[in-house]
């Protein structure tokens, strides 16, 4: 194992393709309450979707980097939830996460694991990137990248923004597939990759992590990913914790599933807390947003759902305070739960707006994290050129 740090990286994006493809008005369609049978999402999406793979070194020496993105996962989540497309359409995201350069991975497949298929569950991508450990090993970067455009589902349509961010500090060229052939495939199949170098930025350009971002017209960047965020505490942070564990309670579980999908929300909650007080607080704001939707498990937010269809549930997957209950009743329930979540909802981002502004007033130095800038310079600048904008 060489002697420079390896690093991973964690981000998040937004972009779709604007004026004569990308950012188009959307028809608005009609919100019905309704009671369905627990169905899979759907694949197909009438909403621009960005999707991103996470492409992250586990080797040896990552774990200041694991916890900086562990840290700042909702901050990139958070800003996300501010881009607008067009009329105010807002996009849709789907993130997928590679892991590789681990020793504990199979030599056979290039030290190269998929941890999650592209996935718009953000518990599930919380839990998946907490389960990750480092170990020593190897850094294919070209494969890595190929293996991820192989095995994913990216899709044509062009007014969707395809993009990749790959993080690391050795090497862009080691392994058997010469990083340009995977980066000439991917700008094949309209994917941005972004590079993230762990270390100096003039290291990293020797290294041809700079010359990996620009054959595809992405970007470069150098962190220090050992940097330790400080926390500003302020007068609502209690508040905001309170008020996410009444959140919680506003959920009505239902499906084969339902209850495993319900202590991870909880499991969730618990790692961010941690990893430290004010990310907690983060992730409370994040569910307090539209990218927080949880269909696949919870009536509230799969009754909201226009594509579903009004069916006889299955009783035996409802929650105990409603079996034996009629259409009637369940529909009063949940629609008695969605107002209580609205209303704790905007509860949080009215007092998340009041904290963000006591830390502007009261920060003494930057409080953003390497990882978090470097990813919204990216994904703001490539967003501006698809005509996206952001509250």
């Amino acid at each position: 194992m060489k002697k420079y740090q390896k690093i991973m990286t964690l981000g998040f994006t937004v972009l779709s393709m604007a004026v004569s493809y990308g950012c188009k008005n959307e028809p608005k369609k009609e919100k019905q309450i309704l009671l369905a049978k627990r169905v899979e999402p759907s694949n197909k999406s009438n909403k621009r979707t960005v999707k991103i793979a996470l492409l992250l070194d586990t080797s040896n020496s990552m774990d200041g980097l694991i916890n900086q993105a562990k840290s700042q996962l909702w901050d990139i989540v958070n800003e996300f939830t501010r881009a607008k497309c067009g009329n105010e359409t807002r996009p849709e995201l789907e993130i997928a996460l590679y892991q590789y350069g681990n020793d504990a991975l199979s030599y056979r497949e290039g030290y190269i694991q998929q941890v999650l298929n592209f996935s718009s569950d953000l518990d599930e991508i919380s839990e998946k990137l907490f389960s990750l450990t480092t170990n020593g090993g190897e850094e294919y970067c070209g494969e890595v990248i190929q293996t991820s455009l192989k095995q994913l589902e990216w899709g044509k349509d062009p007014d969707n923004l395809r993009m990749i961010f790959i993080a690391g500090n050795e090497p862009f060229t080691q392994g058997r597939l010469h990083y340009k052939d995977a980066l000439t495939n991917a700008k094949e199949h309209d994917v941005i990759v972004n590079t993230i170098f762990c270390g100096n930025y003039e290291l990293g350009i020797e290294t041809q992590w700079k010359k990996g971002a620009q054959l595809t017209g992405g970007e470069y960047m150098a962190i220090d990913h050992n940097r330790e965020v400080v926390h500003i505490n302020t007068p609502y942070d209690d508040i905001i914790i309170k008020l996410n564990s009444r959140l919680n309670k506003t959920y009505i579980s239902y499906g084969a599933r339902a209850s495993e999908y319900e202590e991870n929300q909880a499991s969730q909650d618990e790692n961010a807390m941690s990893v430290g007080y004010g990310v907690a607080i983060k992730r409370a704001v994040s569910k307090s947003s539209r990218l927080y939707n949880n269909k696949s498990w919870d009536l509230v937010d799969a009754s909201a759902d226009a594509d579903f269809e009004l069916k006889e549930m299955d009783r035996k997957s409802l929650p105990e305070e409603l079996k034996g209950k009629s259409d009637e009743e369940i529909i009063s329930y949940v629609e008695e739960k969605r107002k209580e979540r609205e209303r704790i909802q905007a509860e949080i981002a009215e007092l998340n707006s009041k904290r963000e502004r006591y830390i502007r007033e009261n920060q003494k130095e930057n409080t953003q994290g390497e990882l978090e800038s470097a990813m919204l310079k990216a994904i703001k600048k490539q967003a501006a050129q698809k005509n996206y904008t952001w509250d």
